[in-house]
């Protein structure tokens, strides 16, 4: 993935994600930027539709100057799948961290039945990402991770197929992380 920063205008070249509406490559304008967050763990800028977009980690500096030039506020929101895709760490948490990670989700609107079954849906994705691919991640896994899992050529084929039409799984992704529709599938 890599973006190119031009006066009016950000231009991905190689954006993995199925999907996307940048891929492969695409373009967006500060009017379709809703905000970003250039200090997040992955940089990341949010469309007017919702859509999150990621911005290559050493191009941090870049993001925020062309935010800064555009006045595109930085905006930090709370981060559904970060806590979603927690079981699939490669670290033991305590029932006590669960049950906090539970509160949170429930307060952001997702039940425990809801959380279990998007669980459900992701654990074989996510089993073959963050161990059978010996990516070990044991800190943090979030949306770019999931949607790595569900492009990348590290993880079986048909593990990403059973996932349905990429466009909606996509989307489905989306609307999750922007909190603007229930979580279901």
């Amino acid at each position: 993935m890599e973006a190119t920063f031009a006066e009016d205008h950000i231009c991905f070249q190689d954006y993995g994600f199925r999907g996307a509406t940048v891929h492969p490559i695409g373009m967006v304008t500060p009017a379709r930027i809703r905000d970003a967050d250039w200090k997040a763990i992955d940089p990341e800028i949010r469309t007017t539709r919702g859509e999150t977009l990621f911005v290559p980690r050493r191009q941090k500096p870049e993001l925020e100057e062309f935010c800064h030039r555009h006045g595109i506020a930085r905006a930090s929101r709370y981060d559904a799948w970060g806590d979603l895709l927690e079981p699939f760490l490669d670290t033991r948490l305590g029932p006590e961290c669960e049950r906090a990670t539970l509160g949170r989700l429930h307060e952001a609107g997702f039940p425990p039945a809801e959380v279990a079954g998007i669980r459900r849906r992701l654990t074989p994705l996510m089993h073959a990402y963050n161990f059978d691919a010996m990516v070990w991640e044991w800190a943090y896994l979030g949306l770019r991770d999931l949607l790595n899992a569900a492009n990348a050529p590290i993880v079986a084929p048909a593990l990403q197929d059973a996932l349905g039409d990429p466009a909606t799984f996509y989307t489905w992704t989306m609307r999750i992380a922007d909190g603007t529709a229930p979580a279901a599938t």
